[in-house]
């Protein structure tokens, strides 16, 4: 794969030297998802548990009425404490793909440096598990989550909900969900490269047909599983899809960022400029050079770095930390 012109340098240089698993355009089906989500997990779980002295615990909770329970993977600070803000988090993989053993490191790291109690839900994948079996996962965990602040210790006003790429729409989503049934109150959504339109149709999300990660054929089949034959059409409402929807008032200020080499760049920035528009106190940030999970894949450069520390401000304001 030619790399684009406009590929931050450091990036380049650390992905010329990495072998990254990428699902295959010309075999996009069901079963060969199967074969790759084995190959994902295998990675996940050879991921080493990280050096931090975060209490993890998972915990079995009620989900959807009529499905299964739900597994919140719970970070708490080292030390007891009463009233600590929270976020609720919902990991990535393009709604088929991914656990929130993925997303270790960075959960523990907030529970940490900024002494927040974190809950990640372990959400229902698609094709098995379509639309609206995610995002009613993600709202009944936070639903539980709500309820329970006074045992896991966290302070009700000061509960946030985030996510990365299909874990940044999840997380959408389940602020209009919030917003629309009445709680519960969330404080702040930190929307990291948001998975946010089924339609495709953007001039982004047709210049990256090649990608060095989450290319335009890899998020038409996510859709797809999440969708079937909905996709694209009228028929998709904003909990699927928040690019649909057509109020966005009301909802908790917001932090979104995109990085310019990716699918999802045209709908990130006009998704944020339309909660600016509605009143919602919101923060972008569009990283130059830089592809889908830049700071994921590659860690260690100047621009990962800023990209993370961008996304812990935003969080230390929100807290009033």
């Amino acid at each position: 794969m030619a790399f684009h012109p406009n590929l931050d340098p450091e990036l380049r240089a650390a992905i010329e030297q990495t072998q990254m698993p990428a699902m295959d355009p010309s075999m996009m089906t069901n079963e060969y998802l199967i074969g790759h989500r084995t190959e994902i997990n295998a990675m996940i779980a050879a991921i080493p548990v990280p050096e931090t002295r975060v209490p993890i615990e998972n915990r079995m909770v009620p989900g959807p009425e009529g499905a299964p329970d739900l597994r919140l993977r719970i970070y708490r600070p080292e030390e007891t404490g009463e009233n600590r803000p929270a976020l609720y988090w919902i990991h990535g993989g393009g709604m088929i793909l991914g656990a929130p053993e993925m997303d270790d490191a960075m959960m523990a790291g907030y529970a940490e440096r900024l002494g927040l109690v974190v809950v990640s839900v372990d959400y229902r994948l698609a094709p098995e598990h379509p639309y609206p079996a995610p995002v009613e996962d993600c709202y009944a965990g936070l639903v539980w989550t709500a309820k329970h602040t006074a045992e896991l210790g966290i302070d009700p006003s000061r509960l946030a909900v985030g996510g990365a790429s299909a874990g940044g729409g999840l997380a959408a989503a389940t602020a209009l969900l919030a917003r629309d049934r009445g709680g519960p109150e969330i404080a702040f959504q930190l929307l990291v490269c948001p998975m946010l339109d089924d339609r495709n149709i953007t001039p982004s999300s047709h210049q990256f047909a090649e990608a060095v990660t989450w290319d335009r054929a890899s998020n038409v089949f996510g859709w797809t599983a999440l969708l079937g034959d909905r996709v694209g059409t009228d028929d998709v409402p904003p909990y699927a899809a928040p690019a649909r929807a057509t109020d966005l008032s009301g909802l908790p200020p917001a932090f979104v960022d995109v990085g310019e080499l990716e699918v999802f760049r045209d709908e990130c920035v006009d998704y944020a400029r339309r909660l600016a528009q509605a009143e919602v106190s919101t923060e972008f940030h569009l990283y130059p050079g830089a592809f889908h999970g830049f700071d994921m894949t590659v860690p260690d450069v100047e621009l990962s770095r800023r990209a993370r520390q961008a996304r812990e401000a935003a969080l230390r304001r929100a807290f009033g930390l």
